[in-house]
């Protein structure tokens, strides 16, 4: 073999985009090279940085060996129906520098695929790093700039229309790496992305940190979902704002913490600019009921001073409460109109010893003029304890759909009579602001009724399998 071919040990965990045969040896074929890019037939690995405009390719599978930057000002461009794997044993990891580009162009019947290079019924949390995107758009930290978790580069900068590319009908499966001791890489880490990259159709399951998390920058993202995060599905900090719609997370009680864990600054709760996103049309449901575990803790936790817009959302089946507030400096967002619910239904979110119903009362809401309860409570068209009925309807098959992960039909769509559809719970119209879809104002939740075109938006290019 020659010597800049692929090494027998790391193909013997690369595997064929049918995810069924394993790649057994690299020997053969012609070697081809093209940046740091190396490929022997058909595989392909990836390592090093990247500097000049790639291309990924459907025929290809490829294999990330360590972190693999792209660096300013190339573009990496993925066709629809790409696998790529990360390396476990190198903690393999996509890295968007700043000034850089990503261009994943899936779609519905070719989504692209990253995930873990170990065999189907192997794969785990925490496989390999992730997906991690660095733009310009600004942040609240001091000096405007801010270095990635685990190394992954400087972020952050003055331009709120950064465009770090786009995300079509995009997987990341089994990420989240250790990095050092209980620090893990997020799923796809949006690190000072601005509003000019687009996001659209994009899954992450089974990450061993957060989902998507948003440091700062102000990109939005439609069509989202997150299953099984081992730590929140969606977290933002460092003054994100930016806007979000159609974003389902379902979680597992294995391990698993907040639906949205949501703050401004964790170090100066006031800093600007502030933790402002704009969410409608949101589903957060904790774990299965099969799946028994003590974790799942909290549906929506605000703290740290974060403003915020969410409305038409479900929240159920959490541990521990459905909306908890923390710190002074929210609360005082809540006081001022910056921080606002309406048009949700809360439902079956205490179910551990010592859980106080639906709302965690804490030392900051004796503290504050308004407690969680009264602030929820008092949101226009919150509805409290009213059962959502969305998924299959519970039958002897599936007694706790849409909780069940054996059910072969997850559709989480409103069901005959269900108030997130039938005008019991007002809905509310996003703004015509060229982003949010107008057809998110008739429905509560992520996803519509059928005949509301919004129904199956997961369907096909998602995957739930946990292995």
């Amino acid at each position: 073999m020659a010597s800049n071919s692929l090494p027998r040990r790391a193909a013997r965990h690369l595997f064929t985009a049918a995810l069924i045969a394993v790649a057994a040896a690299w020997s053969g074929g012609a070697v081809t090279s093209q940046s740091n890019i190396v490929c022997e037939e058909n595989r392909c690995q990836l390592s090093g940085r990247i500097t000049s405009d790639t291309t990924l390719t459907a025929n290809n599978v490829y294999l990330l060996n360590g972190a693999v930057f792209v660096e300013a000002p190339a573009r990496l461009t993925i066709e629809a129906g790409t696998t790529i794997y990360g390396q476990s044993e190198t903690n393999g990891t996509l890295v968007i520098s700043r000034g850089a580009q990503i261009l994943a162009n899936g779609t519905a019947a070719a989504p692209i695929v990253m995930t873990s290079d170990q065999l189907v019924g192997e794969r785990a949390r925490g496989d390999w790093g992730g997906l991690i995107i660095n733009g310009n758009a600004p942040l609240n930290v001091p000096g405007g700039e801010a270095e990635g978790e685990g190394d992954t580069g400087v972020y952050g900068g003055t331009n709120p229309d950064d465009d770090s590319g786009h995300l079509y009908y995009v997987r990341v499966e089994f990420a989240g790496t250790e990095f050092s001791p209980d620090n893990e890489l997020n799923g796809i880490a949006f690190q000072g992305v601005g509003r000019m990259t687009e996001v659209d159709h994009v899954m992450v399951k089974l990450n061993k940190d957060d989902g998507l998390e948003f440091y700062g920058g102000t990109v939005e993202v439609k069509h989202v979902v997150c299953f099984a995060i081992a730590d929140d599905s969606f977290d933002w900090t460092d003054g994100w704002q930016g806007k979000g719609q159609f974003l389902l997370a379902l979680q597992m009680g294995d391990d698993a913490d907040q639906g949205i864990e949501a703050d401004n600054n964790g170090d100066a709760n006031d800093l600007t600019p502030r933790s402002n996103p704009a969410i409608y049309n949101l589903t957060l449901i904790g774990d299965p009921y099969e799946f028994p575990g003590s974790e799942s803790d909290i549906g929506i936790l605000l703290r740290e001073g974060t403003a915020a817009t969410i409305r038409n959302f479900i929240v159920t089946g959490f541990k521990e409460a459905s909306i908890d507030v923390d710190h002074a400096a929210t609360f005082e967002q809540i006081a001022g109109g910056a921080l606002t619910l309406g048009s949700g239904l809360i439902n079956d979110n205490c179910s551990v010893a010592g859980c106080q119903g639906e709302f965690r009362p804490d030392s900051d809401d004796a503290a504050a003029a308004i407690s969680t309860v009264d602030f929820v409570s008092g949101s226009t068209d919150i509805h409290i304890g009213v059962d959502p009925m969305i998924g299959e309807a519970p039958s002897d098959a599936c007694l706790f759909c849409p909780y069940s992960l054996l059910h072969p039909e997850r559709n989480f769509r409103p069901r005959v009579g269900s108030p997130a559809a039938n005008g019991q719970v007002r809905p509310s119209m996003p703004p015509n602001d060229g982003f949010f879809d107008a057809i998110g104002g008739t429905f509560i939740g992520a996803v519509g009724p059928v005949g509301s075109g919004e129904e199956d938006w997961f369907a096909g290019w998602t995957d739930w399998s946990l292995k």
